[in-house]
C-alpha cells in the first residue's frame, strides 16, 4: 500500500520553496498577495509552519504572487512539482502539442 502522504505539509514545503526561490520575505509575500500589513510576516510564517492554514482565496493569491500554478503548492511528488512549473511556462500551442503526444488529448 503508498504511503500516505500529508498535503498540509506539502503545502508548507512549497510555500516555503517557491517565496524562496523568489527571494521574497515572508512579510513581502504577504503583503504583495493581499494580507494586512501589520500581520503579514506572521501569517506567511504560520503558514509555513503549519500552524494555520489559508483558505483557497488565499492559497490562489499566494500562489499568483509566486508565479506558479496553485496545483505546485500542492504537487506531492517533486516530478510533478517540476511537470506542473515547467508546463505552466509553455505556450498554449506547446501545451496542446505535449498533451496531444502524450495521449491526453
Amino acid at each position: 500500500m503508498p504511503r500516505r502522504i500529508d498535503i498540509r505539509l506539502v503545502f508548507q514545503r512549497r510555500l516555503e520553496q517557491a517565496r524562496t526561490e523568489c527571494q521574497l520575505s515572508q512579510k513581502q509575500l504577504g503583503i504583495q498577495a493581499g494580507l494586512d500589513p501589520s500581520v503579514a510576516s506572521t501569517r506567511i510564517n504560520r503558514y509555513e509552519l503549519g500552524v494555520h492554514e489559508p483558505d483557497m482565496a488565499t492559497v490562489q493569491r499566494l500562489a499568483e504572487t509566486l508565479s506558479v500554478p496553485t496545483a505546485y503548492l500542492f504537487a506531492d511528488d517533486e516530478r510533478l512539482a517540476r511537470m506542473i512549473l515547467a508546463f505552466s511556462k509553455l505556450s498554449v500551442a506547446d501545451k496542446d502539442r505535449l498533451l496531444k503526444a502524450a495521449g491526453s488529448e
